[in-house]
């Protein structure tokens, strides 16, 4: 049996069955909505930035190229550095039990020395000023955070940056600052360098990045619209009901021979069926003298 479809026959298709079409697309798109809004925890983002470079001025043009060089390719072991259990047993620690903030860091003395060549104190040391920390804990392991941070950077950048995902944009933000923090103090005694910065610390970022009701909302749609067509066009082709004369010439491949009258319990004629395409109108004459005769 052909099952091709034309294009009209597709257009009737489409056209019958076009209001539970657009039902199963405003279904399935109203349902992805609702799962992105009331059942997907939504997640935050937050990014901490740090730049890998040495502290040296005195160094000729050519090593210093060659030192920017080395500093990016050490950019790679670092992104292994932080994802490490010496990195994260430390944030995952602090998290859980915020210390005091520093609201002021500590002075250290400065002295010059006279005309006499005696060091004569110029400035006294100064203790840090530290209140209660208001940091909220987050009992987040290790484990746990290593999946939760991603690291970062653009092709020969120095620059290097420190993102986070969580259920909170307060706690996404605090274990990026944490993170970047507790690295550049570690690194100094892992690999002997001072040559990592924090240029730019996360900031809370109340948009989430995820679930992206939008996008699952427009997916729900055109997956209902393309489940209300197949179902269209499933039920079309699978149905053998005679529904006109047509069915019988393009699916069966009858040929069509003419009506003949339907008579009814009283004896009237109250339609016809065609039974020849040729011989109609004798067929039609002896059966109309048939029953005058037998009136």
């Amino acid at each position: 049996m052909d099952q091709n479809i034309s294009l009209a026959r597709a257009v009737g298709i489409i056209r019958k069955h076009l209001v539970a079409i657009i039902i199963w697309g405003i279904l399935l798109g109203v349902g992805a909505w609702s799962v992105a809004t009331f059942v997907m925890t939504p997640k935050y983002s937050a990014e901490a930035q740090l730049l890998v470079n040495r502290k040296n001025d005195t160094t000729p043009n050519g090593a210093q190229y060659a030192d920017q060089q080395a500093d990016i390719q050490m950019i790679t072991t670092y992104k292994d550095i932080i994802t490490n259990q010496v990195v994260l047993e430390k944030v995952s620690n602090e998290l859980a039990n915020p210390g005091r903030e520093v609201v002021k860091p500590a002075v250290k003395a400065k002295y010059e020395r006279d005309v006499t060549g005696h060091k004569v104190l110029v400035r006294a040391a100064e203790p840090a000023v530290t209140k209660s920390s208001s940091a909220k804990a987050y009992d987040v392991p290790a484990g746990q955070l290593k999946k939760m941070i991603g690291i970062s950077n653009q092709q020969n950048s120095q620059v290097f940056a420190v993102s986070v995902k969580a259920n909170d944009p307060k706690e996404a933000a605090r274990i990026a600052n944490l993170t970047a923090q507790v690295f550049k103090k570690r690194i100094k005694d892992i690999m002997s360098v001072n040559n990592v910065t924090i240029v730019s610390k996360a900031v809370e970022n109340p948009n989430k990045v995820a679930p992206r009701t939008t996008l699952l909302t427009a997916a729900g749609l055109l997956a209902g619209l393309l489940i209300g067509l197949t179902y269209a066009f499933v039920r079309e082709l699978t149905d053998r009901t005679v529904k006109d004369e047509s069915y019988l010439a393009e699916t069966l491949d009858l040929t069509n021979l003419g009506h003949v009258s339907r008579i009814t319990s009283a004896g009237r004629l109250t339609g016809s069926h065609r039974i020849s395409s040729h011989g109609d109108e004798n067929l039609s004459r002896g059966s109309s003298r048939r029953t005058s005769s037998r009136v």
